[in-house]
């Protein structure tokens, strides 16, 4: 049995072309950057089927009849909010109110966070009151609290290599204890694509 007191969200836009990894299919093309998108979606959802924990997924415009993450016991919900801040503040404030104690919110950009690291965040939340997952891009993969912080997401710009510098001072100023995991990289753009290894040029 899975760890009922541990929620951990998944972001996902819902796989559509042209609506996913825009900067990327700007040099890729829409359809291909979808199938690179359709391949992060499956590493997400292998490495987040395997955590000691119950999985959420949000999906950014409706809630699919099937899906790779819908396996039946993986709860489906739509995000709700004006910007991704609101939207990622109001997913974790639905894991408190149905009464998790620890609740960790992911995207799907995200190809090398795996299961351990993903456990990792929530012993880490045992320790701490917040856990934040950095991303090279200046960014951040993970986040992790153990109580609604609203000033993590709230009038806040995102998209910005600001967003980790800014987090953690918000996290400083609030007084609260934090644990950091090791920095990843997303995939936002080609430079990412080549990086990552994911995508052959032939």
């Amino acid at each position: 049995m899975k760890r009922d007191d541990r929620l951990l969200i998944v972001f996902s836009k819902n796989p559509v072309a042209g609506f996913v990894k825009t900067r990327l299919a700007a040099s890729i093309g829409a359809t291909e950057a979808l199938r690179v998108y359709e391949e992060l979606r499956e590493i997400t959802e292998r490495a987040t089927a395997g955590a000691d924990c119950t999985r959420a997924v949000f999906y950014s415009d409706y809630i699919p009849e099937e899906d790779i993450f819908l396996d039946g016991a993986t709860r489906a919900h739509l995000q709700e909010g004006a910007d991704l801040g609101e939207r990622m503040h109001r997913a974790i404030l639905e894991g408190f109110r149905l009464g998790f104690r620890q609740v960790v919110l992911i995207g799907t950009d995200c190809p090398g966070l795996g299961t351990f690291l993903l456990d990792q965040a929530f012993e880490a939340l045992d320790r701490h009151d917040a856990v934040i997952g950095p991303a090279r891009d200046g960014g951040f993969y993970l986040l992790g609290l153990n109580r609604p912080m609203r000033e993590l997401f709230l009038d806040r710009k995102w998209s910005t290599p600001e967003v980790l510098p800014e987090s953690l001072d918000i996290l400083r100023q609030l007084q609260v204890e934090y644990a950091i995991l090791p920095a990843l990289s997303d995939i936002d753009t080609i430079d990412d694509l080549m990086e990552s290894g994911l995508w052959d040029l032939n």
